[in-house]
């Protein structure tokens, strides 16, 4: 309706022309003439032309009406009338003119159809092209932060399998102190008797070899949970990558889709290009899933670096309590070592006094000996007098002052000898008893040394081998 009304308001210019030039000219004698449209005059009776002319010329202008045509024979030709003959032309050229003038009109409305078309057509293709274009930034906005992110989780998954690497070192490492806690353990289990004491070495070797114990089993639960995070990092760097690469797809097909035009020689016919597949998401939540995409990969993330600084602190506590309690051990071995070699000393000095009260006791003895034997000839001599006196006879027997003095003599020689033998008893007791303390110190003296000889030589050379702390820290 609105492009009939506009055909109305503005006509063809060809037809209004067209129409101007008829007006100026002159009616032509084939179209109708004034008059044709009053009733036709008798003429009468038809002259004679010929044997074959019979009839009559009845037409009127209303013989189209009443139905009244003139008699036609075979030989006739005057079936209708010049006034009849002229409003027939007219007739086509009138349709013709219609017929034209319609035509031109249709022309109009087409090219203004197609000019129409044509505009709103390219309108709304740049239009499309716009859309196209930003919805290509937005997804090449979303591609560079997914691409950022991508780079932090590979770096923290390279950060955190180097820390694995180095944790699994310190398990390996871990294990040399404990062996050398536990073989100095082992070789003290060798001492001898008297020294198998759980002194403060042993104690502290103890607390050595238990804490070691407690920081594997917490360093193969780290170990367990780095092995995890890396496990999930991976994951949501796989979910990345899959959405990092939809993007880069769609990015490449929305700026194909940009580049494109009319003109372009791929450009085919697709008659179901424009079904909605179901899965299709909506801007919302395109923006939703890829947030989300991002969102879980920082978490991740942060958890591996919270998981990272707590290895840290776990490195940090556990070197502080190994070296600390290495420092105890060794502070130990020294002290055990001096207070082994001072009473070592001391009992070789106690050795050498043994030694020198047993060469006293042993000349004692001899002297006491010689003692002995020196006594008896008096104790002879005495009895010797005492039996010859007691051959004298009858009166002369007498009980004088010598009779006693001798009795008193073999007495007093019989006292001074037992008193001999008691001292010489005494001396060969405590040469007995110098001998076997002499016997326990040298025992003692080579308990002692083998006990310096484990601490000092063997144990000292162990802790030679204890791992430093950078050793200890896996690197």
């Amino acid at each position: 309706m609105q492009n009939v009304k506009e055909q109305d308001k503005f006509p063809c210019p060809m037809v209004e022309k067209i129409r101007k030039e008829s007006d100026e000219k002159k009616n032509p004698l084939y179209f109708p003439q004034p008059g044709d449209e009053l009733p036709m005059k008798d003429e009468g009776p038809m002259d004679e032309t010929g044997p074959w002319a019979t009839g009559r010329v009845t037409y009127t202008p209303q013989g189209g009406i009443t139905g009244l045509r003139p008699v036609a024979d075979r030989y006739s030709i005057t079936r209708f009338g010049p006034s009849e003959w002229r409003a027939h032309n007219h007739t086509f050229f009138q349709q013709s003119d219609e017929n034209i003038l319609k035509a031109q009109h249709a022309t109009f409305a087409a090219k203004q159809c197609i000019e129409r078309v044509y505009r709103e057509a390219d309108k709304q293709q740049l239009e499309t092209t716009d859309y196209l274009r930003t919805r290509a930034n937005v997804i090449h906005r979303w591609k560079l932060e997914l691409d950022q992110a991508l780079q932090s989780i590979t770096e923290e998954i390279i950060v955190l399998e180097g820390e694995r690497r180095r944790v699994k070192q310190s398990l390996s490492v871990i294990t040399i102190p404990e062996s050398i806690a536990g073989e100095f353990l082992q070789l003290r289990a060798t001492r001898l008797e008297s020294d198998l004491v759980k002194d403060d070495l042993e104690k502290e070797l103890t607390k050595e070899v238990a804490l070691c114990s407690e920081i594997r089993d917490l360093l193969n639960r780290t170990r367990e949970q780095i092995e995890m995070q890396l496990i999930e990092l991976k994951a949501a760097k796989a979910r990345m990558e899959n959405d990092w690469t939809d993007k880069i797809d769609a990015y490449k097909i929305d700026t194909n889709c940009i580049k494109m035009n009319n003109e372009s020689p791929f450009i085919l016919w697709k008659p179901g290009a424009t079904r909605f597949p179901a899965e299709q998401s909506t801007p919302a939540s395109y923006e939703h899933f890829t947030r989300e995409v991002l969102s879980a990969g920082e978490t991740v993330r942060q958890r591996s670096i919270t998981l990272r600084s707590t290895l840290d602190d776990i490195y940090n506590r556990s070197l502080k309590d190994l070296r600390d309690q290495a420092s105890r051990v060794d502070i130990a071995l020294a002290t055990q070592i001096n207070l082994t070699e001072g009473i070592c000393l001391q009992l070789e000095k106690e050795l050498q006094r043994c030694l020198q009260e047993l060469a006293n006791t042993e000349n004692l003895i001899e002297e006491l000996r010689g003692s002995t034997k020196g006594l008896d000839n008096a104790m002879k001599l005495a009895q010797t007098r005492l039996s010859e006196r007691l051959l004298r006879r009858n009166v002369e027997s007498c009980r004088d002052v010598p009779q006693f003095a001798l009795v008193d003599e073999v007495k007093s020689l019989g006292e001074r000898v037992t008193a001999t033998l008691n001292e010489l008893k005494r001396a060969e007791d405590t040469q007995a008893g110098l001998i076997k303390a002499r016997g326990n110190l040298e025992r003692e003296i080579i308990v002692k040394r083998k006990t310096l000889y484990i601490d000092r030589q063997r144990g000292q050379l162990l802790r030679s081998f204890y791992p430093s702390a950078t050793t200890l820290s896996g690197f």
